[in-house]
């Protein structure tokens, strides 16, 4: 399963913001988009990551309070990235090598979308779902002994006769 393939599931809904945007505004957008990141972007080139680690991180060291602050002085500046080619065999140890929750998905610089920690582990827990539901139908579908020929054969290579 490739990156892609979440992003179709998910749709094109886009969330960003600029670097020198409010944090406050942002934090802001956050709670009324129910989301967990936003993508930062300067100049159409991603610059950053803004996640709610970061957000906590500042009001952490600020005393609960964001003031004027920036984006830039918060995000993170170095966000991994991943292209709607890359394998979820990929994605998930970068993911757990970062501890990161949300990857941006780039196709050269053009963004293509978010994918979360939830997503990528959500597409894995469907695929295994729908292989143990065609495991379980084959060994269902698994001939019985009364589906066996008149002759006694079932279509296998009879076997040795017994010597004796």
């Amino acid at each position: 399963m490739k990156v892609s393939d979440i992003l179709r599931l998910k749709g094109g809904t886009l969330y960003t913001a600029s670097p020198d945007d409010n944090l406050q505004d942002a934090v802001e957008a956050m709670a009324r988009l129910d989301i967990g990141s936003l993508v930062i972007m300067e100049h159409g080139d991603l610059v950053g990551m803004l996640t709610f680690r970061e957000i906590i991180q500042c009001l952490a060291e600020n005393k609960g309070v964001l003031g004027t602050r920036t984006v830039r002085k918060v995000m993170d500046e170095f966000p991994m990235s991943c292209t709607p080619e890359t394998s979820l065999d990929q994605v998930r140890p970068m993911m757990l090598s970062r501890h990161t929750r949300y990857m941006p998905v780039m196709d050269n610089r053009m963004l293509m979308g978010v994918i979360s920690f939830y997503d990528v582990a959500k597409a894995v827990v469907d695929s295994q779902n729908f292989e143990n539901k065609m495991l379980k139908a084959y060994i269902r579908d698994w001939p019985k002994e009364d589906d066996v020929d008149a002759d006694g054969a079932d279509g296998a290579d009879p076997a040795p006769p017994a010597k004796g």
